[in-house]
């Protein structure tokens, strides 16, 4: 089954909102730690770059080179945005995802 374009899946979503969270500093570890925190799923790197470099090709993020850091042995990081694609994408997987859970609260704690 052929997926509509703008589609995201789960854990698209996921990258897509630790983008967005994170701003100027969305870049792999980051993204994995606050993924991993928030749904107390373990991640892999690869996971995340395979993600991004998807939502990339898609036109949902941007990368930028950041300064070089001290614990990174003076190396600078990769740094995420949110496209306008993407703000587009997450708003409407986040709009779907409210309209299909409203009213289920009680349902869902029984």
């Amino acid at each position: 089954m052929e997926m509509p374009p703008g589609y995201l899946g789960e854990f698209e979503q996921l990258v897509l909102l630790a983008v967005l969270r994170l701003e100027d500093e969305a870049y792999g570890a980051t993204i994995r730690r606050l993924i991993e925190d928030a749904t107390g799923r373990e991640v892999s790197i690869g996971a995340i770059y395979t993600t991004l470099d998807r939502l990339h090709a898609k036109g949902f993020v941007t990368t930028r080179i950041g300064e070089p850091t001290g614990e990174r042995g003076g190396r600078r990081r990769k740094i995420y945005s949110l496209q306008r694609a993407g703000r587009q994408a997450i708003a409407h997987a986040y709009a779907s995802w409210a309209r299909m859970t409203r009213g289920l609260e009680p349902k869902l704690s029984s």
